[in-house]
């Protein structure tokens, strides 16, 4: 099973901007949500702990790691969608025409960045190497994270426009005895209580 984790709160989150493959770090809010992520994750016998190669997601993965001892795996199939021109843009900066034309096609790529299409298919690629057994906790970003639901559910990627994934969430993705991945839980966030 992977557990899906969203990494912890940055400047950008914080300010709602497109963030992207834009490398930045956690804030101190956000170390204090990848620490209590990693003590919520105690229990549970990881086997390995895989991230994005971004810093907001290592930070929060090495926060992981060093409490199951583990070393923490980069995979550049977690890195978040590439916004493109749109990295770094306010959310209210976007134009509801451009919205609309994301939102209408999971083929649509803002100018020089990727489209949900291809998150998809290289998240589908990663649960295909990873999902088994055994528990892989996945640090990444809020498309990757949707993508994969949208996998396990057996949807098109638009329904990820219908649904809230916080910020140090856990999210698990498992595989039945027939191949199927199916969803084990979506957007935990108990440990942030």
């Amino acid at each position: 099973m992977i557990f899906f984790v969203r990494h912890g709160q940055t400047a950008g989150n914080r300010d709602g901007r497109l963030q992207g493959h834009v490398d930045t770090q956690l804030t101190d809010a956000g170390h204090e949500q990848a620490r209590r992520l990693a003590e919520g994750l105690r229990a549970v016998p990881v086997l390995r702990v895989v991230t994005s190669p971004l810093r907001r997601a290592a930070e929060t993965a090495a926060a992981i790691g060093r409490l199951h001892g583990l070393d923490v795996e980069v995979d550049d199939r977690l890195v978040e969608l590439h916004y493109g021109e749109w990295d770094q843009r306010r959310f209210q900066e976007i134009s509801a025409q451009e919205w609309g034309a994301w939102r209408a096609d999971p083929k649509f790529a803002p100018p020089g960045g990727e489209s949900l299409v291809d998150v998809t298919a290289r998240v589908a690629d990663f649960c295909d190497q990873h999902v088994t057994d055994e528990i892989v906790v996945a640090v990444s970003h809020v498309s990757p994270i949707k993508a994969a639901m949208c996998l396990a559910l057996g949807v098109d990627e638009r329904a990820s426009w219908r649904m809230h994934l916080d910020l140090a969430s856990i999210t698990r993705v498992g595989r039945r005895a027939d191949g199927a991945l199916y969803l084990a839980s979506f957007n935990e966030t108990a440990h942030l209580l």
